[in-house]
This record gives structure tokens, sequence and C-alpha cells, in this order.
């Protein structure tokens, strides 16, 4: 395991180096000023537009753009809220949870692109079902079938560590630390809840996702503000600590700027996976008139998980200062133990309770996402049960095996998959303006009609 856990270590330190990083953030840069600061300007009308009971009856779909949302959600909010925000504090000090915020915003204006070419250019499959995503704009938009395979390869690998084994390895390691159950115990329940959902394929996990996410959202933030609530003088200092240490020199629980930026990045697009091409695989199965609707619905995506819930975590932990004294090792623990030194015994409970919950919504709507690549890889939809026995299975193996490994491994698959997703959206950036201008008219359109 150690060979292993070494070579995937330096894998991933080329596969997340200054290019990809560059990439990342650089394409959210772009699409920000080529869309003309849409996350900014049109953030009021995205949140109108996911949280409207209106919609059109005729519109092609499989689920309503709310649940595709939720589904999107779940699939993001999950372990990297409260596990990944402390990995980040840990290896990258403080100014990480900065670098996480500024890579959010960016990666509102990417998360917006990917879900206008997810529904642009979605196909129906051979069980009547939409399917889009990046192995379909690559192809039929960008005429790369290569970068398509390339996509799909790496997105059904990367669903068994950033959407499966981080997080009923997470779950079952607090679980164990709060309430003394065996991890393997955690995981056989985690995987019998996941078969149950998930056999009943998008509209179960739609349906489920749309209750779910919601409550564990409100459950965890509300929580969060309450901690900020009876400590608000310590707040200020918390979120200055954060910026200075962004852009400080010297090394900070184990990491100078460059670990900052790095870990703030990459922990960042775990947690909001903008850029990752995989929330738009859910995006494409939403019933929506224009692209350009649903992509300011999933928009919102990003801002909900990063700018809300992991800077609710970022700031709790930084406000207990336990991150000075934590190494990697302890960091699956770190934001119990914040949660507990402000709420006392009742704060590792409600951490687990939020953490169960994200990462179970995750792991249902991963399964989409990898069935997804696997479906574009494998026409034979014969074959798709091997693919949901296998994402099934690792359900419990990741609660019982070495938590750097698969975090490791996650990493790696994220960051493959990210670099023809990315190379994606700068092709067809024109085809992203264009459908904008389209559903700016169509909202102005709306509005003098209302």
């Amino acid at each position: 395991m150690d060979a292993i856990y070494d070579v995937l270590g330096a894998i991933s330190d080329v596969v997340w180096g200054p290019p990809l990083l560059i990439l990342i953030v650089g394409t959210g840069i772009y699409l920000t000023f080529r869309l003309g600061l849409l996350q900014i300007f049109m953030l009021p009308a995205a949140l109108k537009q996911t949280f409207s009971k209106k919609h059109d009856k005729t519109a092609q779909g499989d689920i309503s753009q709310f649940q595709a949302l939720t589904t999107a959600l779940a699939a993001t909010v999950g372990t990297g809220n409260i596990v990944g925000v402390a990995t980040a504090i840990v290896l990258g000090g403080p100014g990480a949870v900065f670098w996480m915020w500024l890579s959010a915003v960016f990666g509102m204006a990417t998360k917006y692109g990917e879900a206008v070419l997810a529904v642009k250019y979605r196909v129906k499959d051979a069980n009547g079902e939409m399917a889009g995503g990046p192995m379909y704009y690559l192809e039929h938009g960008l005429k790369q079938k290569w970068l398509a395979v390339l996509f799909a390869i790496f997105g059904a690998l990367a669903a068994f560590g950033i959407g499966n084994g981080t997080q009923s390895n997470s779950v079952a390691n607090v679980v164990n630390n709060t309430f003394n159950v065996p991890n393997w115990v955690t995981g056989l329940v985690l995987m019998v809840f996941a078969a149950l959902v998930i056999i009943g394929g998008i509209k179960s996990i739609g349906k489920v996702t749309s209750v779910f996410v919601p409550v564990m959202a409100v459950f965890y933030v509300f929580s969060g503000l309450l901690i900020m609530i009876l400590n608000v003088t310590e707040v200020p200092g918390a979120v200055m600590t954060i910026i200075e240490m962004a852009f400080s020199t010297e090394a900070a629980a184990g990491g100078a700027i460059g670990a900052a930026i790095r870990y703030g990045v990459a922990r960042g697009v775990f947690s909001n996976e903008a850029g990752l091409g995989s929330a738009p695989i859910a995006a494409a199965a939403a019933k929506t008139d224009l692209p350009g609707r649903q992509g300011l619905i999933s928009m919102t995506q990003v801002f909900f998980d990063t700018i809300i819930i992991c800077s609710i975590t970022g700031i709790t932990i930084v406000m207990s200062g336990l991150y000075t004294t934590t190494d990697q090792a302890g960091a699956g623990t770190l934001t119990s133990n914040a949660f507990g030194y402000f709420l006392g015994d009742v704060g590792p409970i409600i951490v687990a309770i939020g953490l169960i919950f994200f990462a179970s919504s995750t792991i249902l709507g991963w399964a989409y996402y990898g069935e997804k690549c696997f479906q574009y890889l494998f026409k034979n939809p014969s074959l798709l049960i091997v693919y949901r026995v296998l994402f099934i299975a690792m359900v419990f193996v990741g609660s019982v095996i070495s938590l750097d490994l698969i975090w490791t491994f996650s990493d790696v698959a994220n960051g493959m998959m990210a670099i023809p997703n990315l190379i994606g959206l700068l092709g067809l950036s024109g085809v992203i303006a264009y459908e904008t201008k389209l559903i700016r008219e169509k909202l102005k359109e709306e509005k003098a009609q209302a």
C-alpha cells in the first residue's frame, strides 16, 4: 500500500502542478470576462430561476431543473465541504480558504459554461434518457472524440474516488470517532442504502436528492452560523487571518504561499467540481427550454457549495486555532474537533450527522455520473449492471482502506478528467457566449411580460 501511495503521490504532484492550476483558474477568468462578469451581475436572476416553480412542461428532459441542481449539489456537497476544507487548511494553512473562495468565484462562470454545453449537445440514449456532458460536447461540439473518450475513462474511474471511496471513508472514520461504530458496519449500511437508490436510476436519485440536499444543507449551515453568532467577535479576526495567510511567504501549518494556492484550488475544485465536467452530466437531464437557463441554475451550485458551506467550515476551523496542532493524519476529524471546541459534546455529533447526509448524497450523484461515462464507453446497456455492482462494492471497500491513499487517487483522477473538459470549454467558448446572449434576451422578454 505504501508503494502505491508513493506512486500516486508523485503522479498527483505532477497533475496538480502549476499548468493545471493555471488552466483551471485561467478558464474561469477567461469565461468570466467573455461573459461580462455573468456570475456577479446575473446571480440574482440565477437564484430566482433556481427556486422558481414555473417551468416549461413541453421542455425535454428526465428530471426537473431543481432536481438536476440538487443531484449536482448532492454530488458536490460532501466530504469536500468538511474534510476537504480541513485538509486544505492543514496542508496549506488558513490562506488556502481564500484561494478556495477565489477559485469558486471564477468557477461559477466555468460551471455555467459546462451546463450550457451539456444541454446544448445532449442526446437521447438507448434507454430513452437524456445523456450529456463533456463526452458529448467534446465529440459533437469540438469534434474531438479522442478527448471525449479520455474524459469518459477518467470520469468513470474518478467516480470510485471523489464520489465514492472518499465519502464512505470519511463517514466511517467520523462515525467511529463519534459513536464508536466499527468502520465496516458503517460501510455496510452505506452500501445497502446506495444500492437501494442507485438501482432506480436518475429519476430515483433525483427524487431522493431533492429532499436530502436542502435538509442537510440547512442543518449544517444553521449549526455553523450558530457558532459564528455566539462567537461573533472572533469572526473578523479569523477572516483577516485567512486573507493575510493567503499571501504569506512564511510556512503556516506546513504550507507557504505555493501550498496555500495549490491546496486551496485543488480542494476547492474537489468540493465544487467547477471545471471537472461532472455536474453538467446531471444538468443534461434537466427539463429546460434553453441551455442558458440551466446554466444559470447550475452556476448557483458553486455559490452554495463553496461560498456558503465551505466558508462556514473554514472560518470555524480558523477561529478554533486547532489547525496549528493538527497533522495530515488528523485532518479527517479536525472539523469535528473545531465544532466540539465551540459547542461541546454536541459539536462532533452535528458534524457526524452532516457528514453522513453529505457523503451519502454525494455517492448517489456520482453513481449517475460514473454510469453515464461508462455508458458512453460501452454502448451495451446490459453491461451497466457490472458497473453498478462494482460501484456499490466500492462503498464498503472505501470505508475500510487508508484515507491518504483514497484521497490521493481522487486528486489524480480529478485532475485527469478536468484537462479534456477545460480544453472543450475554451474551444467552445463562442457557443457559450451565443447561448448567453439568447438567455439574456429571453429573461428580458419574460420580465417585460410579467
